[in-house]
Formats: C-alpha cells, structure tokens, sequence
C-alpha cells in the first residue's frame, strides 16, 4: 500500500509539473494568436487549438491505448508508473491549456493598454501584467488539473501502470478484497483533499485583490 501510494503520488507530481509548464505555453500562445490579423498568426492560433481540443476530448482510458506505441518509443515501456506519464501529461496538458487562456482573457484589458502605453514590450507584458495578474487563476487551475491527475492515475492504474489504481484493481477487486479497494479509494480521496487545501491556501496567499 505504500509503495502504490508513493507511485501515485510520483506520476502526479511529475505530470503536473509538466503539465503546469505545457499547459501556460500554449494557452499562452493561444492567447496571443487570438483575434490577430496576421494569417500566420491565425493559422498557428487554428493548429494549436485543434491540438487542444482533440486531446482534450479523448476519453483517457482511450487515450492510453492510443499512445501505447508511442509510449514504447519514448519511456522504453508500457508497463509501471513511467509508462503512465506520456498520456497523463497529453491529457492534462490541453486541459489546464484551456484553463490558463481563459485566465488571461478575464484580465481586465486596460491594464494591458496602460502597460502598452507606457512603452512594455510584449515580453514585459507577459511577465509583469499577464502572468502576475492571472496567478489566482493559474493556481487555481492547476489545482483542479491535480485533482483530474489524480483520477487519471488510477484509471490508468487499471491496465497495468502501477499505482493505488493498479492495487486497488489486482489486489483488490480480481482477488475479492474488498478491504484492498476501500483503502486505497480513502487515500485516493486523502490525496485529492489535501491538494485542494494546499490549491486554496496558496490561492490566497497570491491573491491580494
């Protein structure tokens, strides 16, 4: 049991740092491509919301057996908590995409203006006005990814990637224990609890509004 639990907690980590990173690299480009009137601008915007969109839309379960060859290719093998990362990350990544241009979006637009104004260029305005202005939201974002992580894990603990899913599922329901499978949903339940507080606590302490 803590053995699972720690590669539970392994691939959440790992994933949502990656996640975290990938996620606010392409909401921010589908911020910034939004509304432009450069047709290469447009284009991007249209490639990398379709990415977004597609992959967010596949059900994970799905999205496993799909990448299982690529997941081959890339971690060496499609067995154990390593294996589990690709799908968890492209999953989560559009997801929590999504989450972080509509951040963005709800910045109120004359603070951009008033930074434009005074002579900001573009990366000046991602890191003093975009980024400190929508960090409640990000965080808050990246909470609820978390969370999604977490249920992501356990499913994908199902077909052999390790974790308190794969204990619950082997150990737990094929061997009729039900013991097994009460306890491992409890710190599943445990896990998500506590990043929802930590998600709030920080939510507060960054948000000064």
């Amino acid at each position: 049991m803590g053995a699972a639990t720690w590669e539970t907690v392994w691939m959440t980590l790992i994933s949502i740092i990656v996640v975290a990173i990938l996620g606010a690299l392409l909401g921010l480009l589908l911020f910034e491509t939004s509304g432009s009137s450069s047709w290469g601008a447009r284009i991007l915007n249209w490639i990398v919301a379709a990415f977004v969109n597609i992959f967010r839309s596949i059900p994970f379960i799905i999205l496993i057996v799909l990448l299982l060859p690529a997941t081959q290719a890339i971690m060496g093998t499609i067995i154990g908590p390593k294996a589990a990362l690709p799908s968890l990350i492209i999953s989560a990544a559009p997801f929590y995409a999504r989450l972080v241009e509509i951040a963005f979006h709800e910045i109120d637009h004359g603070v951009i203006e008033a930074a434009q104004s005074m002579g900001a260029t573009r990366t000046q305005i991602i890191t003093k006005v975009l980024l400190p202005e929508s960090m409640p939201a990000l965080v808050s974002g990246i909470t609820v990814t978390s969370i999604s992580l977490i249920g992501y894990t356990a499913m994908a603990g199902a077909i052999g990637a390790g974790g308190l899913g794969n204990l619950a599922y082997l150990d737990g329901f094929q061997a009729n224990n039900n013991a097994v499978t009460l306890v491992a949903t409890v710190i599943i339940v445990l896990i998500v609890f506590i990043c929802q507080i930590v998600g709030d606590v920080l939510v507060k302490q960054i948000d000064k509004r």
